[in-house]
C-alpha cells in the first residue's frame, strides 16, 4: 500500500473541491485545476482534509494509482494556493528575451527569434530583465511543460556554457580540444 496516499490532504484556506464526472476540481485564489480519478480509488472528506481510499486492494494496478492520484490531489491543492515557479537564465552574447502578446519571444543565436506560448489557462510567463525568465502557475504540470519548452529551445552548451538553463541548475563544463591537447603535451 502506498505510504503517500494514506496521507491526508489538508485544503488551505479559501480552496474548495467538486467531484464531478471522474475527476476532482480544486479551485483558490490562483486558479483551478482538474485532476482525474484513476482505477481502484476513490476521494472523500473527513476534519477538513481529503482522503485518498483504496477501492480494490486486489490490483496492483490500483495500489499504483492509489499513490499517484495523491500526489497529484496534493501538488492541485498546493498550486490552487500557493502556484508553481520556475525560473530559468539565458546566457549568451546576443541572447536575450522578452515578452510579446503572452509568449516568450527569444534570440538564441538562431537566424530567426523563438517564440514559446504558455501552456495551459493559468500559466504566466514574464521576464525581469533580459536575460531571466519566470513561469508561474497553479498546475505543476503546465508550468513544468511550458519551462521545458523553453528550455528545450537552446539546451546549454557544455564548453561554453551558452543557452537557456534553470536557475541553480548544476552545468557541467568540459575542457575544449584545443586546451586538452596542449596540456597533454607538458
Amino acid at each position: 500500500m502506498s505510504r503517500i496516499g494514506l496521507k491526508p490532504i489538508s485544503l488551505p484556506e479559501g480552496v474548495t473541491y467538486e467531484i464531478k464526472d471522474g475527476a476532482v476540481s480544486v479551485k483558490g485564489p490562483k486558479g483551478e485545476v482538474s485532476v482525474r480519478l484513476l482505477a481502484g480509488v476513490s476521494v472523500h472528506e473527513e476534519g477538513g482534509a481529503l482522503h485518498c481510499v483504496l477501492e480494490d486492494t486486489e490490483s496492483r494496478q490500483a495500489h499504483k494509482n492509489h499513490g499517484t492520484f495523491a500526489a497529484n490531489l496534493h501538488n492541485a491543492a498546493k498550486g490552487v494556493s500557493e502556484g508553481w515557479k520556475k525560473e530559468l537564465e539565458i546566457n549568451g552574447t546576443g541572447y536575450r528575451a522578452s515578452i510579446k502578446n503572452g509568449a516568450v519571444s527569444m534570440f538564441l543565436g538562431y537566424s530567426h527569434e523563438i517564440r514559446v506560448e504558455p501552456v495551459g489557462k493559468f500559466t504566466k510567463i514574464t521576464c525581469p530583465d533580459d536575460t531571466h525568465v519566470v513561469v508561474e502557475g497553479c498546475d505543476k504540470h503546465d508550468v513544468g511543460q511550458t519551462a521545458a519548452l523553453i528550455y528545450d529551445s537552446h539546451r546549454p552548451d557544455v564548453y561554453g556554457q551558452k543557452g537557456v538553463h534553470y536557475k541553480g541548475q548544476h552545468l557541467i563544463k568540459k575542457i575544449g580540444k584545443r586546451a586538452a591537447a596542449t596540456g597533454a603535451k607538458k
